[in-house]
């Protein structure tokens, strides 16, 4: 049965802890149930109907590194990075504390010349994959990638500032571990008329189960705020909307939320 709030997730119920999910992405599919038998169901019936290839416990797919334990799961983006770092000529660069400076606005309106627009967009579009485990990237690769059109060298110097953030925090991921806390819950804020253009705010909240994010966003809101209060609501209701979809899917995963 196809998940009605997430369509790349697939469960099949035979009652009790007999449950079999899987999670498509094109033609990778990762499978995972508490009952061996629905595993090795499955397997054979996929193999037997289709050409396909059985990598085992899931280490690494699309970028993304899983490391297994008892009761715990560590997800990062650690050769990913590198990768990255390393096509961009940063892997050995300096590390530094944080990926922004919150003291410097950057600006459309910037005129301390014109940077190479394809290599702004390729490190750009690099970092934005780098964010699907790494959320105290968000902000900062949000704001830099409002400049993809006609970047300057100060946009540059930003970009390049993360950079050497990622080089310091290459191996930070996400940790899941197993505890009886398994409840979501969401924090949001926003900077009102945080953009020096056109004073816009930008909304970010992050929303957590058990010992992780599972959800997070860091996005320019679409109109202009009159208010900080108008800003923060309109930050909560992207969370909240995003928090009833969550709490829609564990309940068809048999995880209802109280």
């Amino acid at each position: 049965m196809r998940s009605l709030n997430e369509p790349t997730v697939y469960k099949r119920d035979k009652g009790g802890s007999n449950i079999l999910m899987l999670c498509v992405c094109v033609d990778d599919i990762i499978y995972m149930s508490s009952s061996s038998e629905m595993m090795t169901e499955f397997r054979e019936n996929m193999m037997s109907t289709f050409e396909i290839s059985d990598l085992g416990p899931l280490r690494y797919l699309l970028g993304l590194e899983d490391k297994q334990k008892p009761g715990s799961l560590f997800v990062s983006q650690l050769r990913y990075a590198e990768d990255l770092l390393k096509k961009t000529g940063m892997l050995h660069s300096k590390p530094i504390a944080s990926p922004m400076n919150s003291n410097k606005k950057l600006s459309l309106k910037d005129i301390s010349g014109n940077a190479d627009p394809t290599r702004y967009r390729k490190i750009i579009g690099g970092l934005l994959y780098l964010t699907h485990t790494r959320p105290d990237l968000a902000f900062a690769v949000g704001v830099v990638s409002r400049f993809m059109q006609a970047p300057t060298t100060h946009h540059l110097g930003a970009v390049k500032r993360i950079l050497h953030y990622v080089a310091g925090t290459v191996s930070y991921g996400l940790h899941f571990s197993h505890n009886n806390n398994f409840k979501l819950i969401g924090y949001t804020d926003s900077d009102w008329g945080g953009s020096p253009d056109d004073r816009k705010s930008t909304s970010g909240w992050v929303i957590s189960l058990g010992s992780a994010a599972i959800a997070w966003s860091s996005k320019k809101q679409l109109i202009t705020a009159l208010s900080s209060t108008e800003a923060e609501y309109i930050s909560v209701t992207s969370a909240a909307c995003e928090a009833v979809r969550l709490r829609r899917l564990l309940e068809e995963l048999n995880e209802k939320q109280e």
